[in-house]
């Protein structure tokens, strides 16, 4: 009997072949799945080759199957997925045409007859009533009423991640951590500290007497290589069970050598390497490689996670050994050094349950080891993870299973059986994937990312890894659901960092079931008040993790709740760029050709030098010996594979076959690319807008034919064009929406031949174009909105020789500085004044002042950008001039921009005095204008500014207007990237009296002009030593202009986000750094103060700002001393973050 429809529920990871059977041999049903992720994907492989058809509302009652993989734990069932799960099948079975069959996993028995369904429904229903009836009486037994207690060995956040999965179990009563931290004692009633406890063997052997608990979990590795396992077996026999390896298993991660030696015997991918205990013979090898030949070295032994130097050249690498081997920088765990070859590619961690027997392998992670952004700093333990990492595909996971798996045999066969978590280190090379090194222990901070998403009780995991059933067991994760976690560390951190500071904002974060906060460096603490706080006691404080539908909605989360968190005097810091690379990873591509495939080499090209976000992972054909195929050899961990048709039955089995490889390989897009197979309606419903292909005419015209066919027919037709399309596929041939066509002329006398050539040279570019309509967002840097910053500074240093030679008597003619100055005594006028000349414009800002025909305040910013770069090197400007170029001249327009001019010069206090108009049809469009202005002050002889910059200055900064006149190419740009018009609503600004300002409103805020408020100040004899207005290049950049070489400036605070720089700052997904060096932030200049007059300097600020203004005044930081050779140059020190 056949059945309409089927229902397969709560299969997990888990593919059994009777219910893959049942399926295949009833391939036109309409299948749901429920969570069961892993069946469409084997199903799709050899030997079923079986598409599953989505589920319809038709008949949905009538001849329907449900096969229900029942629990077969009372974790598994109790838990929230398991009720829903099993109440869903019982609802089937009271339905009157179900039929419903029940699988038991641990036994591979199915209820019912496979792989023909009896006509009686009746028998069917009634067993999977008992089988249900079992489970519930499980449930409510008194063997499964008795609560355990269970120790956790450990006080960081990998054990507080532990403690809190295990107190979802039903099986556990209590959780005691030892030691444990200021999170494991106040996160969940069930978990308990044990006070005045280490987690030394005897400690922990005492606790077990007292508790009675009958599993221990052992989180660090160091009492692994003390042997507390063996301890504890000793002392309790198998009454007590212990998760974790054994000290002579745990070798794995004490010795590297070993580790090296192991993984070579028994022929599992790492690196070449030598061992050495000799450091002289050690230095010999080194010598003896090439000045190209990098490698890593490593201490053998435990180093804290910090044994592993990447020295760059030879010199460094000789110095790496001496570090180790020499100088015992890690202690004895240098006796022996490896010497392995460097290898490059993405890195992940990968955790797998052991039972000495089975691997089973968790999603794999990704963590961020630099202290800073952009992966720069030094080495941490981790600031921040994500998981599922992206990068590791289906047939990468499978083949990391693998190696743990012949690992876990292997480490049996030595004698040796491998319990606990095993923690590989990969690398994913060119070449595939590699060993990095073996942990014996859960990661920190992977796990905080990887246990939030399991669904199976942790509980009955750890017990079936200690009595070696874990293959019973069906180890779940999370569907469609992705972790990250970002670490909050102590300001210092790994260096120097202080303790004791509150946290505060814990309990903002607590609201959401989405976000957990583990605790690491925490303790709790009641000072004299007898208030209880929680307060650091150690680097990593804190790691904030955020659950999502994907990647991005993790982080968001995760992110939001960090900056809710802070530690007392702002002493916390973070990384921003948190999985930064996953979520703007590559398009992985898929191609499947028969032929030479001319059109993939310029895609391939493409992807090779970045010109797309894409990567070809797989190329895939149907003739053994196509051409394309060896195009895989071309291209990084690109996998090819020739599927032979007679293996399949029907068209729809090969198109099975092929899309189980796609999958396999993480497959975001496919390519046709000279494919000579019609595809099956199941593929392009599976591939639905996943899919392209090339046609070689325009289409509609000409579709259906292949190759020199179509050609022939464009020219039997009298066409004077053709060219390419890129389609999307569908059932119908030639038929799906079209992406992108290029167009080529039909000469006369043109052959089918010599057409096709013209085509094919259009077609790669065409698939350039089409992919990148479907790859990934990614952040927009300045860079991306074509302006370079770095360019920009190359060209300053190329002219300054030019500008040089026009030097005269009385010309200061430097550059780099604020203002140009001109020695009037020295040319032949006055005694003590010296003139100063600046010139600027107003940049793109232009370009929106034209789009939204707003004129009157552009001029403003013309003043602006000139005045503000005087008063900075301490004159007063005197005088202003303009100039105004455009397409064709419109008196209205001219006007209202002169009129701002004026308006600047006001504000000012400098006249205008002067200006040019140029009218140039042949340069200008009508409708545009651009504008440069000069201005010229003066100032007293001895009071340039700067000047007595000393250490100890303090740092005042004013607050800007908004975004002012830089960084507008890429403010541009992103307003079209959210897809907004300079007319809509702001989104970043409150609504007045039921209005909101448009964006474009918003954005022409004129720039602040800061001569008077600065005018006071240079009065006051001293008081000021410098200052530096926060332009183009922002505070990174402009400050340091300002500054003598040998002093740093050292940023301590910065005022919060603007709402108009915090929603660039979302936009663009700029990590603090770019952001500093784009925009203003909300800081238009910076004074450098006497640090003996800082009072006095605010003071005078103060009552410098009119009533209306809006400006404000912070204490940024102070000037300290850096290198104290002449070659040093002065930078900025960021010492907080953006918030």
């Amino acid at each position: 009997m056949a059945a309409k429809h089927i229902t397969v529920i709560g299969f997990g990871g888990l593919a059994p072949p009777k219910i893959l059977q049942i399926l295949a041999e009833n391939r036109d049903a309409s299948v749901k799945l429920v969570r069961s992720p892993a069946i469409q994907s084997t199903l799709l492989s050899p030997p079923y080759r079986t598409f599953l058809l989505p589920t319809s509302n038709e008949d949905a009652d009538s001849d329907e199957i449900c096969i229900y993989n029942i629990p077969t734990s009372l974790g598994e069932y109790a838990s929230s997925f398991g009720l829903s799960e099993s109440h869903m099948f019982r609802t089937k079975l009271y339905s009157c045409n179900v039929a419903g069959l029940v699988y038991n996993h641990s036994t591979g028995e199915l209820s019912g007859s496979v792989p023909s369904l009896p006509t009686s429904y009746s028998s069917l229903r009634k067993a999977a009533l008992v089988a249900l009836s079992k489970l519930d009486e499980l449930q409510t037994s008194d063997e499964t009423a008795v609560e355990e207690t269970v120790i956790v060995v450990g006080g960081g956040g990998r054990e507080h991640a532990i403690a809190l999965a295990l107190a979802k179990s039903p099986h556990v009563g209590k959780v005691l951590c030892c030691p444990g931290n200021g999170g494991t004692c106040s996160s969940n009633p069930k978990i308990v500290n044990v006070e005045g406890r280490s987690q030394s063997n005897d400690d922990v052997i005492e606790l077990i007497n007292e508790s009675g608990s009958k599993l221990v979990v052992v989180g660090p590795e160091a009492p692994l290589v003390d042997g507390i396992v063996d301890a504890i077996r000793d002392k309790f026999g198998e009454s007590v069970l212990t998760f974790g390896c054994s000290q002579a298993a745990s070798i794995l991660e004490a010795s590297k050598a070993f580790t090296k030696d192991f993984l070579k015997e028994h022929g599992i991918p790492s690196a070449s390497y030598r061992s050495f205990t000799d450091m002289a013979s050690a230095v010999d090898y080194v010598k003896s490689l090439s000045e190209k030949e990098r490698v890593v070295v490593k201490a053998s032994g435990l180093a804290a996670g910090k044994g592993v130097l990447l020295p760059t050249t030879r010199e460094e690498t000789v110095e790496a050994v001496h570090t180790i081997m020499g100088d015992k920088a890690f202690g004895s765990a240098g006796d022996t050094c490896v010497i392995e070859s460097y290898l490059v590619g993405p890195e992940a961690s990968c955790l797998a349950f052991c039972d000495g027997k089975t691997a089973k392998l968790m999603p794999a992670a990704q963590d961020h080891k630099r202290a800073l952004d952009n992966d720069e700093g030094l080495n941490t333990g981790g600031m921040g993870a994500y998981a599922p990492a992206p990068c590791v595909t289906p047939k990468l996971q499978e083949q990391i299973l693998g190696f743990c798996q012949k690992t876990v045999e292997e480490m049996a066969n030595a004698g040796m059986p491998y319990v606990g978590v095993l923690y590989a280190g990969v690398i994913l090379t060119p070449d595939g994937p590699y060993i990095l090194e073996y942990n014996c222990r859960f990661g920190d901070p992977e796990t905080q990312v990887v246990l939030p998403l399991l669904e199976t009780d942790l509980y009955e995991i750890f017990v079936a890894c200690c009595t070696g059933n874990l293959s019973k067991v069906d180890v779940r994760f999370k569907d469609n659901t992705s972790a990250a976690t970002v670490v909050c560390a102590a300001k210092g951190y790994p260096e120097t960092y202080n303790k004791g500071m509150v946290i505060t904002g814990l309990a903002e974060c607590q609201q959401d079931d989405s976000i957990t906060v583990y605790h690491a460096g925490t303790k709790v603490v009641k000072n004299d008040d007898g208030i209880t706080n929680v307060c650091c006691s150690g680097g990593r404080v804190l790691a904030v993790t955020g659950i999502g539908t994907n990647l991005s909605d993790a982080l968001k989360k995760s992110y939001s709740s960090v900056k809710k968190i802070d530690f007392e005097g702002s002493q916390m810091h973070y990384r921003t760029d948190i999985a930064k690379g996953a979520v703007q990873r590559k398009l992985r591509i898929g191609v499947l050709g028969s032929t030479r495939g001319t059109a993939l080499t310029p895609v391939i090209d493409a992807c090779s030098s970045g010109k797309i976000n894409a990567e070809i992972v797989c190329i895939v054909s149907n003739r053994s010996k196509a051409p394309i195929l060896e195009k895989a050899s071309l291209i990084p961990n690109c996998f090819s594979q020739f599927v032979s048709a007679k293996s399949s039955a029907t068209q729809e089995e090969y198109d099975a076959e092929c899309s189980s490889i796609m999958l396999s390989c993480g497959v975001d897009l496919i390519l046709c690319v000279g494919y000579m197979r019609i595809l099956s309606k199941k593929f392009t419903d599976l591939w639905h807008g996943k899919c392209l292909n090339v046609h070689p005419s325009l289409l509609p015209l000409h579709a259906g034919g292949m190759d020199l066919a179509v050609h022939q027919s464009v020219l039997d037709a009298g066409e004077k064009q053709s060219g390419c399309t890129i389609h999307e596929v569908t059932q119908i041939v030639d038929g799906g929406p079209i992406v992108v066509q290029k167009v080529v002329k039909v000469d006369d006398g043109e052959t089918a031949e010599s057409l096709k050539v013209k085509v094919q040279k259009e077609e790669g570019a065409a698939f350039i174009e089409a992919i990148s309509k479907y790859t990934p967002k990614t952040s927009l840097t300045y860079a991306d909105a074509g302006v370079s910053i770095e360019s920009g500074n190359e060209l300053v240093e190329r002219i300054k020789p030019y500008c040089k030679k026009t030097s005269r008597p009385g010309c200061d003619a430097q550059l780099g500085g604020f203002g140009g100055l001109f020695d009037l005594s020295a040319a032949g006028y006055g005694n003590d004044a010296i003139l100063i000349g600046a010139t600027d414009g107003v940049g793109t800002k232009l370009r929106i002042a034209q789009a939204v025909q707003k004129h009157d305040t552009i001029g403003i910013d013309l003043v602006a950008m000139c005045v503000n770069d005087l008063i900075v090197a301490g004159g007063e400007p005197l005088f202003f001039l303009d100039y105004y170029a455009t397409g064709k001249l419109t008196i209205e327009v001219a006007s209202e921009v002169v009129k701002g001019i004026a308006d600047g010069c006001v504000q000012s206090g400098c006249g205008l005095i002067g200006g040019e108009t140029a009218e140039m049809p042949s340069m200008y469009s009508a409708d545009k204008y651009d504008l440069a202005g000069f201005s010229v002050g003066a100032v007293k002889r001895g009071c340039i500014l700067p000047q007595n910059v000393s250490a100890g200055d303090v740092l005042l900064a004013i607050s800007s207007s908004g975004i002012h006149s830089n960084g507008f190419s890429l403010v541009r740009k992103l307003i079209e990237k959210a897809g907004l018009s300079y007319f809509d609503p702001c989104p970043w600004e409150k609504e007045v009296n039921g209005k909101c300002p448009t964006i474009g409103e918003s954005l022409l805020t004129p720039t602040s002009i800061y001569v008077k408020n600065c005018l006071p100040l240079l009065k006051a004899d001293g008081l000021i030593h410098a200052m530096a207005h926060i332009t183009g290049g922002g505070l990174l950049e402009n400050l340091p202009r300002s500054l003598p070489n040998g002093l740093n400036a050292e940023i301590t605070y910065h005022p919060p986000l603007p709402p108009v720089f915090a929603w660039l700052k979302q936009e663009s997904g700029l990590c603090d750094s770019d952001m500093l060096t784009t925009f203003n932030c909300g800081i238009g200049m910076v004074l450098i103060v006497d640090g003996a007059r800082v009072e006095e300097a605010k003071n005078i600020l103060q009552e410098s700002f009119a009533p209306s203004s809006k400006m404000e005044m912070y204490e940024i930081g102070s000037v300290q001393a850096g290198s104290q050779t002449n070659s040093h140059s002065a930078e900025v020190i960021m010492k907080c973050q953006l918030s």
